[in-house]
């Protein structure tokens, strides 16, 4: 059975969950082998139906998944992949599969995850927008959910700032929800990246989201809440976000707003109180640190072999980026402008690898956009 559609009829089993699936691929070592058994060792605990399942996959379930993979952007990433990311495998129940349209290679990269309201203030959104440009500027991935509202001007902040920005979807990716988003998501498809562990043509579900929260908190390095009730879904992910030890930061507001008492709660709760993107990157320090050694160990392991995203040959790192741009860093003041030309990398790589680079105390920022070696 050829890998990508071995992949696909395990995830489409029903009954298997993310930890059954790890416990086979631990006992069997590839998807393959897992539909080649007679019958499967009890210390598995397969239930009857499911090993019925895997001894004769339903084909045709899969085939709506084949003919979207066929278009081009879309492909899909397992977590026995290289270009998995990290921090998201680190969590407990991380998603076998993910659904991706858009430039893969964006889920390494260091991403702060940002929530809020789907009914914002005018306040709560000029302070998406502003905190999610500016941080978007300085490197930092943006990562929502295109809900209506915090998630929809988060991620267009992030391309106003000629950032990137994820998109984690409740849907298939077939599906643009909500509707009125349709132009957002062809946007973050060029420019970003949208996923989701939802099968093609999964519709809008009010169970899936709660789960599409794990995933956004999962990836980021932590999590932004922007204006939030004291009994809005939005505190769900924040405390799916403190259940995996990473911070939560929240953005006061008026002790009058209803949209401001879920923040509050949070703040009393042991969330940070941020008032500025500075004190934001102070958070995520001891993080984007760790993250940087996995990136940096992630690129190795791509240089000298090409990652498969759905039999699709994706590109390979030739030089591992952190070093490529330290190098071109002096120890006299560097322009930006200058370390982009001599790089020969996009703006947002040298954006996202400078922010790790600062974080580590191998360059400092000055005014005027210059870098200094340390």
């Amino acid at each position: 059975m050829e890998y990508t559609q071995a992949w696909l009829l395990l995830v489409h089993t029903k009954g298997l969950g993310s930890k059954r699936i790890s416990e086979l691929l631990n006992h069997f070592k590839s998807v393959e082998t897992i539909f080649s058994q007679n019958s499967y060792p009890s210390e598995l605990k397969l239930p009857q139906k499911v090993q019925e399942l895997l001894k004769k996959p339903n084909h045709v379930g899969i085939e709506q998944d084949l003919a979207w993979l066929e278009k081009p952007n879309n492909s899909i990433i397992t977590i026995d992949n290289d270009l998995y990311p990290p921090l998201l495998k680190q969590t407990d129940s991380p998603p076998p599969l993910l659904y991706v349209t858009g430039d893969p290679y964006i889920l390494l990269q260091p991403q702060l995850a940002v929530v809020g309201s789907r009914n914002a203030t005018p306040v709560g959104l000029k302070n998406t927008h502003s905190f999610c440009y500016d941080m978007a500027k300085r490197g930092l991935t943006i990562t929502s959910g295109m809900a209506l509202g915090v998630d929809g001007k988060a991620h267009q902040a992030a391309l106003d700032a000629g950032g990137k920005t994820i998109a984690v979807m409740g849907t298939g990716l077939d599906v643009v929800y909500p509707a009125k988003h349709k132009n957002l998501a062809h946007a973050i498809a060029e420019n970003g990246v949208l996923i989701s562990e939802f099968p093609v043509g999964t519709k809008p579900n009010a169970h899936n989201f709660p789960k599409r929260n794990r995933i956004i908190c999962g990836l980021s390095l932590g999590t932004l809440v922007i204006e939030a009730g004291v009994q809005s879904g939005t505190l769900i992910t924040a405390r799916q976000t403190m259940e995996i030890n990473r911070p939560v930061m929240a953005i006061p507001g008026s002790i009058h707003s209803p949209l401001a008492k879920g923040c509050h709660l949070l703040i009393k709760q042991g969330a940070k109180l941020v008032e500025s993107a500075e004190e934001i990157l102070e958070e995520l320090t001891p993080l984007a640190q760790s993250l940087s050694l996995k990136i940096q160990e992630k690129l190795s392991s791509l240089e000298n072999k090409t990652v498969q995203t759905q039999n699709k040959p994706y590109i390979k790192s030739d030089e591992n980026e952190h070093d490529l741009l330290l190098n071109c860093i002096m120890y006299d003041s560097t322009s930006i402008d200058e370390i982009i030309s001599k790089s020969g990398l996009t703006t947002q790589e040298v954006a996202s690898t400078l922010l790790i680079l600062e974080l580590e105390d191998k360059i400092q920022a000055l005014p005027g956009a210059q870098y200094i070696r340390i």
